[in-house]
């Protein structure tokens, strides 16, 4: 079997600034890891491994130079090859853009590992919470698709699925190829091996730049090929100041949050 996870390199700080000029995040001089929800595709892909050893899994990052080091983590976990994109064209990119830029990326590691049987992403950045990327991928390579997964098996030509649903779990069975984006499970994922983290850190990663795809469509990359644009951001500030309102009976509670709103003049 052959995987592929997705993976990115995000912040690793609550308090994210964002460039006033360019409304994109300001990522100097910030610590960085490798994307938590990735992580939990990444020992999912490791768990299929455990059972199917002849399995291969490519980590596969979008992101500046600096994104190297998400991918060594993840070889130092459970990946046996890792290819990062960067190139200046695709600065700045959205959602839509980084899916395409994925999906031709995904095309291009193709030539070089063999056809994927499955994709892996995290179910959002915890940088961005849009939980866009994965879902656009599938569409863009028209696979099938299963969100907030929780863990996977593979069982001859299709791999099914344990899906977190609003009220209960499902199992859902899903053909090859196709991509599955996961959340938290009731496990944690695997720490690096000492052996495995050496050879990670000596490996060498290839990266894909703007000349590697010749057939991508530039007007569909980097900031003119984004349809978000974001007007104004801001991290919002959490005031510590409020009312507690512990009252006896329901009732009670609910006069004095009346009352409240009243003297406040919300109501």
């Amino acid at each position: 079997m052959n995987i592929l996870v997705c993976v990115k390199q995000v912040p690793d700080t609550t308090e994210i600034k964002i460039d006033p000029v360019t409304n994109t995040l300001i990522r100097d001089g910030v610590p960085s890891i490798l994307n938590t929800f990735d992580g939990f595709a990444l020992e999912a892909a490791a768990r299929v491994k455990d059972k199917l050893p002849e399995t291969k899994i490519v980590a596969l990052s979008m992101g500046p130079p600096q994104a190297e080091a998400a991918l060594k983590d993840c070889l130092a976990i459970a990946a046996d090859k890792a290819y990062l994109i960067s190139g200046r064209s695709f600065a700045g990119s959205d959602t839509l853009a980084t899916s395409y830029i994925l999906s031709q990326a995904v095309k291009k590691v193709e030539e070089l590992e063999g056809k994927f049987d499955a994709i892996f992403c995290g179910k959002q950045a915890i940088d961005g919470d849009t939980a866009q990327v994965g879902p656009e991928l599938a569409e863009h390579l028209d696979y099938p698709q299963v969100t907030y997964a929780l863990e996977c098996e593979a069982q001859g030509d299709k791999l099914v699925v344990l899906k977190e649903g609003q009220d209960c779990n499902m199992r859902v069975a899903i053909p090859f190829p196709c991509l599955v984006t996961f959340t938290k499970p009731s496990f944690d994922p695997r720490f690096p091996t000492i052996k495995r983290k050496l050879a990670a850190t000596r490996a060498s990663i290839p990266v894909l730049g703007d000349d590697a795809f010749s057939d991508i469509d530039k007007s569909r990359v980097g900031l003119k090929g984004s349809p978000t644009h974001v007007k104004r951001s801001f991290v919002p500030i959490r005031k510590k100041d409020g009312l507690i309102i512990q009252e006896e009976s329901n009732e009670a509670s609910a006069l004095k949050l009346i009352n409240a709103l009243y003297d406040a003049h919300v109501i």
